[in-house]
């Protein structure tokens, strides 16, 4: 394995557990839209409009379009640090600490948990700043 793939293999791991988390978003989103509206609904074009009324399929759409917020500003952080930075450093832990309050926050906010779920919402930006810190050192 050459250097720059070696130095990058901790990333690429990162990136793709992100990829699996936006699907599993995707899922959850799709997978309680479904349990309301029927599967008709869900193959169809979805032209009527029809929104699920249920909480839990609201939290999941609101949790899946806040996941989609950041994701992109993320990616683009773990490539940039992939190529820029240490593979030991504060960037990688950074991602990880994103990614594990990513995690938590998603049956937080299914459960509808306000306070703890903010405060997760808000390590999961410490980890943004953490990979940002990590281009910069």
């Amino acid at each position: 394995m050459d250097p720059i793939a070696a130095h990058a293999t901790p990333y690429m791991a990162l990136l793709v557990c992100s990829v699996v988390l936006l699907i599993v978003h995707v899922m959850l989103q799709g997978f309680f839209a479904t349990r309301e509206l029927g599967p008709k609904w869900n193959a169809g074009p979805r032209d009527e409009g029809l929104k699920p009324k249920a909480p839990i399929a609201g939290r999941a759409e609101r949790a899946s379009l806040n996941y989609r917020e950041t994701y992109p500003a993320v990616v683009a952080l773990i490539l940039a640090l992939a190529f820029y930075s240490d593979a030991r450093g504060i960037g990688l832990i950074g991602g990880w600490v994103w990614f594990l309050a990513r995690i938590a926050y998603i049956p937080l906010y299914l459960q509808g948990i306000p306070k703890v779920r903010s405060l997760i919402w808000m390590v999961s930006l410490l980890g943004i700043a953490m990979m940002v810190v990590g281009l910069m050192v």
